[in-house]
């Protein structure tokens, strides 16, 4: 009974740990999962890239948004939201860094719960080297 308890606690508990917790052993899956929704078509993981025609990129690089967002309560469900609903170009806070006014809502193109662990994996990622 003992250890049916303990294996029982053990079991709660990595149910409790977020997906994204061991980014670094989802990077092939998470890329593929930003891949097939399109996230990639505007965003780069890497900062320092080009977007079309030599402007600077349409969305910002992943590596930032984890840099812009680290420690922050309720970042993933905040930008889990603005992943599913879009952004309001007035309200930019990347201006002057992207080429993009907004990030237009992509229901259509992800599920949330998909969303949240991209998401998630996004703001597990290592900070840029400065």
């Amino acid at each position: 009974m003992r250890t049916s308890l303990r294996h029982t606690t053990a079991l709660a508990l990595l149910a409790a740990v977020p997906m994204w917790a061991g980014a670094a052993g989802n990077d092939d899956v998470m890329t593929q999962l930003a891949r097939n929704a399109g996230c990639l078509t505007c965003h780069q993981i890497e900062p320092g890239g080009k977007g079309p025609d030599g402007l600077p990129p349409i969305g910002p690089a992943w590596r930032e948004v984890a840099a812009k967002y680290q420690g922050q309560k309720g970042a993933v469900d905040a930008l889990t939201l603005t992943v599913m609903k879009g952004s309001n170009p007035y309200e930019s806070h990347w201006k002057g860094k992207v080429s993009g006014l907004a990030m237009p809502p992509n229901a259509v193109a992800i599920k949330q719960a998909d969303a949240k662990k991209l998401v998630g994996w996004i703001l597990a990622l290592e900070l840029p080297k400065k």
